[in-house]
């Protein structure tokens, strides 16, 4: 069965990308086509990047980047949400990214993001980082507005409409992550 990462994207106290994390997952988790499983980056307690080697040589040194890499490597594809930090994503999810290389390589990646603007700008960011990683990023994305899926810029209360956004970036998600999968098995 496909296995696909939703990766929750921020680490910031009181961030609201968990509750649109848990609202991914929950619809996603009605899915019979493939797995998904939620992967906090709180949980992972990375720092500044601290490999001496580059991520593309696979040869990590440090416990958490191997404990990373091990889940990392577990999915044939990835959810990322994402808030929008100045024009941008979160430096903890670009963090996250920089420690990897091959885990990444032939898997499918869709985008649900959250900002003023939806968070358009912070996918657009990392549609260029999933390019270089070898990643294919998937059109259909999720951008929630801060004005009219929160209330009071903090309580998640998403249009119904974005349900459908989301269910149209999962069937192109695991649509990619099957197809890739001759690749990964090289």
């Amino acid at each position: 069965m496909t296995r696909i990462g939703i990766i929750l994207g921020s680490t910031r106290p009181g961030r609201n990308g968990e509750a649109v994390a848990r609202w991914v997952h929950q619809v996603a988790g009605q899915r019979t086509d493939a797995e998904f499983e939620l992967v906090d980056l709180l949980d992972y307690k990375l720092p500044h990047l601290d490999e001496a080697l580059p991520p593309s040589l696979g040869q990590y040194s440090q416990p958490h980047t191997m404990a990373w890499a091990d889940k990392i490597a577990s999915f044939d594809g990835f959810v990322m949400v994402t808030p929008e930090y100045n024009h941008s994503t979160s430096g903890a999810l670009k963090n996250a990214i920089d420690f990897l290389y091959g885990e990444w390589n032939n898997k499918a990646v869709g985008f649900v993001s959250y900002g003023s603007v939806g968070g358009t700008r912070a996918v657009e960011h990392l549609r260029l980082i999933a390019g270089e990683l070898q990643m294919a990023d998937v059109r259909a994305q999720v951008a929630l507005s801060l004005f009219t899926d929160f209330k009071d810029f903090s309580v998640f209360t998403p249009n119904e409409f974005q349900r459908d956004s989301l269910t149209a970036m999962l069937d192109q998600v695991v649509a990619w992550s099957t197809a890739l999968a001759p690749l990964r098995a090289r």
